[in-house]
């Protein structure tokens, strides 16, 4: 049988809790995959006692087949325990971790604050249409005739108390926004289409929300469909680590209908109480602090900032610097078009009077005079020039053991992305197996398919590497990690992957080397030069071809050989290179097979 998609946590940690556990204790944690083997050690019973009770229930497994936690609960009553399912990390460790994400200068005078809230999911699951149901509950029936604009964030109001909700859904936003630094969500809405189940990008921004060390609230969305089975959903969730409260977990889970607005004012109810655990607070005396939504340059106005504020009150006339911009706050708007006198900590507001418009993700701060601010922007754009000569580049494994000793990394964070699902798990549990008491062994996501932009913007955000196994970017992917920095591996044999993390938490990682294409040549006519050797004439198309240069041979767009350029002749004559448009003739170390049309790929490998 096929592993889940997704495990939390390794086998060996639910076995140091507990050795394999006496008949007495009854009840044994089980990730949501594992082996035979690795179950029977669980249990403290034989692989071949498990094999045989498998084999009775119909499932032929051998001691390293991997089984989802479903079917290990089977036969786990015949050796005398209970089955219990292994959770990811607890809301309330996540509400801890969210505490220490924002320290205020002053704690003093600290006043409960509305929440924020980001919405996230798999695409076509309902979270925009989600967003417009409890935006037209609570927001549109009470401002008949006001003229709504759309600023990227809104307020609602249930039962005197305020959510905040920003209207970017998706989790690539959502990471986007803390790969520039802002860490400005409080809970995640987790939206799951109860006709579809959990898909790839729910796997994803379940990754994302944890990443983050954000709470989840699941809206389990389109109950009002024949084929909805929120059951599924919840025993989905529950194998990726995310237990709803009613199966025994702490996690929330609300079936709405988007579509028909239903369930909507329990989510909005739930939200608060979540909010309540959070224990959220900022003090409103003290000057502006907060975050950039998102901006633009609006034709008649100027630069516009939508602003979250976060610590203190924002204030009509409010000088403040965003980045290396700064401005003198002229006027404030809403979501609904009002304007506004001032801004307390997480509200949401339009803001017009910057001198530029800043970047989204940048912090603003509200100054005590212009002059200040104006220093403060010109410093800004100093450090910007000095960043783009002296980059902080994100972490690289030829760099980590050294990054170690510094202390500069506790926790190694890796996305892992492979062929197939499949290789996800051995994968996993190896890597983590890693861990020293130096530096832990975080895998933030691991998922199937080609290495795409999300990776990347996850990796930046988590200050991460990320690791492709039989598997390549996509090309826009790729730009991204070049321009930010970001180190990507790619890998075809395990063992390789797992030695080189090894080898590089140990110091002992071997020296890297880029490939730089030099050249590609047209075979068009083919020579036998002795018995045994044949060589090619070549049309040089583009770059060159060099004496002792890498060359593969490429056939109907693959790799069919690879070797060297062992001999070079133009004229009848020795020739160190030949440039693009000329012909020669090209030996290739160890290779006769031509075939007319053969495209030859020069290369060269260059030390990182």
């Amino acid at each position: 049988m096929s592993a889940r998609r997704k495990t939390e946590k390794k086998v060996e940690a639910a076995q140091a809790k507990a050795e394999p556990a006496s008949k007495s204790e009854g009840a044994i944690t089980i990730p949501a995959s594992l082996t035979v083997k690795q179950l029977a050690d669980l249990m403290g019973v034989s692989a071949v006692e498990v094999i045989k009770k498998l084999m009775r229930q119909g499932i032929m497994a051998s001691i390293n087949q991997v089984i989802d936690y479903q079917t290990a609960a089977t036969i786990t009553p015949d050796f005398g325990y209970q089955a219990l399912a292994e959770q990811g990390p607890t809301q309330a460790a996540l509400l801890a971790q969210r505490r220490k994400r924002f320290v205020e200068d002053d704690t003093g005078a600290q006043k409960p604050r509305p929440a924020v809230v980001t919405i996230m999911g798999h695409v076509d699951h309902g979270k925009t249409k989600l967003l417009d149901a409890i935006r037209e509950t609570n927001v549109a029936a009470t401002e008949v005739g006001e003229i709504t604009q759309h600023i990227g964030a809104y307020q609602v109001e249930v039962h005197g108390q305020k959510i905040t909700f920003l209207d970017t859904p998706g989790h690539e936003a959502f990471t986007a926004m803390r790969a520039r630094g802002a860490q400005v969500t409080d809970t995640a809405i987790l939206v799951v289409a109860a006709d579809d189940g959990v898909m790839p990008q729910t796997i994803e921004a379940i990754d994302h929300a944890r990443a983050a060390g954000v709470p989840i609230v699941v809206a389990i969305n389109k109950m009002d469909k024949p084929e909805a089975n929120a059951q599924r959903v919840k025993q989905q969730l529950a194998d990726l680590g995310v237990v709803c409260e009613e199966w025994g977990g702490d996690v929330v889970c609300v079936p709405v209908s988007a579509k028909k607005k239903e369930g909507i004012s329990d989510l909005l109810e739930n939200l608060l109480i979540v909010a309540e655990m959070e224990e959220l607070k900022a003090n409103p005396e003290r000057r502006a602090i907060g975050t950039v939504i998102e901006a633009k340059l609006d034709k008649s106005k100027g630069p516009l900032a939508t602003v979250l504020v976060q610590i203190g009150t924002l204030k009509m006339g409010d000088p403040l610097v965003i980045g290396d911009t700064w401005g003198k706050v002229k006027a404030m708007f809403n979501d609904r078009g009002k304007r506004l006198k001032k801004a307390e900590p997480a509200t949401p507001v339009e803001v017009l009077g910057l001198g530029s418009v800043p970047q989204a993700g940048d912090t603003f701060r509200v100054t005590a005079t212009e002059r200040e601010a104006r220093t403060l922007a010109q410093r800004g754009q100093e450090e910007k020039r000095l960043a783009t000569l002296r980059p902080i580049s994100p972490p690289r494994l030829t760099e980590l053991s050294s990054q170690i000793r510094e202390g500069q990394v506790k926790e190694l964070n890796i996305i892992l992305k492979t062929d197939v699902q499949g290789s996800i798990e051995p994968i996993k549990t190896s890597l983590e197996r890693l861990s020293i008491d130096e530096v832990k062994v975080n895998i933030l996501h691991s998922g199937s398919g080609s290495i795409t932009e999300g990776d990347v913007l996850l990796a930046l955000a988590s200050r991460g590497i990320i690791l492709g196994f039989n598997t390549r970017p996509e090309p826009g992917a790729k730009q991204m990690a070049e321009a930010e920095g970001i180190d990507i591996r790619l890998y075809e044999v395990i063992y390789n992957l797992v030695d080189d993390v090894e080898r590089a938490m140990k110091g002992m990682l071997e020296p890297t080397y880029v490939e730089v294409v030099e050249g590609h040549a047209e075979v068009r006519a083919i020579f036998a030069a002795s018995r045994r050797a044949k060589v090619v004439g070549v049309y040089v198309s583009d770059g060159k071809v060099a004496r002792g240069a890498g060359a593969r041979i490429i056939r109907h767009g693959e790799v069919v050989f690879e070797s060297t350029v062992s001999s070079l002749r133009r004229f009848k004559e020795d020739a160190k290179e030949v440039a693009t448009g000329f012909e020669c003739g090209v030996g290739i170390e160890g290779y006769n097979d031509f075939e007319i049309g053969d495209i030859i790929e020069l290369y060269r490998r260059e030390r990182q």
